[in-house]
């Protein structure tokens, strides 16, 4: 692969990305990026929940420290575009038939605790990510299965 593809480690994971376990750990930073900028300031403390909260449980072994700080980096930043919900929804709508609801309910709720101080708008953020684990489509199935099924 060029070198240009691996430049904007985020657009890889976002727009492309490789793998389902890309998606799932994108999917977890997102959801405590949306919790940690929910009250207008992210803490390093918040930023650190995220990635000890994957980490503790071997969510995404195969990627390093720097990229999960990255993304949340990244993310946060565009967590506070008028756009925000529609990059969240993208973001969990590839994964939605993963059992990921709960480690992403527990992650906000640490999140939001990380700090000492849950503000109202991050039991807001909270809120929103369970409805949206309850609500997203699921992905279609794809491949011969696809087919099978299209063909009844």
């Amino acid at each position: 692969m060029s070198d240009a593809k691996y430049s904007n480690p985020m657009e890889i994971e976002i727009t492309e990305p490789s793998s389902l376990n890309e998606q799932a750990a994108v999917a977890l930073v997102i959801a405590g990026a949306l919790v940690a900028v929910a009250d207008r300031r992210v803490s390093p403390v918040e930023r650190d929940e995220v990635i000890r909260f994957i980490r503790d449980r071997q969510l995404a072994p195969h990627i390093p420290d720097e990229r999960l700080f990255a993304m949340f980096d990244e993310l946060a930043e565009r967590l506070e575009e008028p756009d925000f919900a529609n990059v969240v929804i993208d973001t969990l709508r590839p994964v939605a038939n993963l059992s990921l609801s709960s480690h992403l309910m527990e992650l906000s709720e640490r999140v939001a605790a990380a700090d000492e101080d849950v503000h109202p708008h991050e039991v807001q953020a909270i809120k929103l990510l369970r409805l949206l684990t309850l609500v997203l489509p699921r992905a279609k199935p794809v491949g011969a299965a696809a087919r099978a099924a299209s063909e009844e």
